[in-house]
């Protein structure tokens, strides 16, 4: 890989870092702006790269620096009932990235990325806590479609702009 992927890599995992802060704190899960440099990343770094910046993301957390929302870190917040939600960033990264770089419309690709991503954080979310579906789906799935929806449109308004922009390496015919 070349210098200029890694800082990529680098720069999207800190721009998850520092969105994940923009939240507003609602139980169980914070609504934040995370998903937004991660739609990116997925759409102009391409699937393992995208995946890659996830990963420097979520380990970050993991060691404990205050990655995740509301300045949180630590296993502990990856193992609770929230952690699914961002092991799904990671997923939801490669999924995103790879439908994209076979011709699938970016905001297929990302409302695909978003279903995955919700399918292992309520599935997570419902293991962890012995709630029903239901009830899974009403605290971490429904208070966000909007929102998430709004960030679907703002990150392909974003890639339309930026991807004429962008060195040839980040470019999704790259298949690094």
């Amino acid at each position: 890989m070349q210098v200029r992927s890694l800082l990529y890599c680098a720069f999207f995992a800190a721009l998850t870092a520092v969105c994940s802060q923009i939240a507003i704190p609602l139980y169980p899960v914070p609504v934040n702006l995370a998903w937004l440099p991660i739609f990116l990343a997925s759409l102009l770094l391409g699937s393992k790269l995208g995946a890659l910046s996830q990963i420097v993301y979520v380990c970050l957390g993991l060691v404990g620096l205050p990655v995740f929302s509301m300045f949180r870190g630590g296993l502990g917040v990856l193992a609770g009932s929230t952690g699914g939600y961002i092991v799904g960033y990671i997923l939801m990264a490669a999924v995103i990235g790879w439908l994209y770089s076979r011709g699938v419309h970016s905001i297929i690709a990302m409302l695909v990325g978003a279903a995955l991503c919700y399918g292992v954080g309520t599935v997570w979310f419902m293991y962890l806590t012995k709630n029903t579906l239901f009830v899974a789906l009403s605290l971490c799935v429904l208070p966000f479609l909007l929102g998430d929806g709004l960030k679907i449109l703002a990150a392909y308004w974003l890639h339309r702009r930026l991807m004429d922009r962008i060195p040839p390496i980040l470019s999704n015919k790259n298949k690094l």
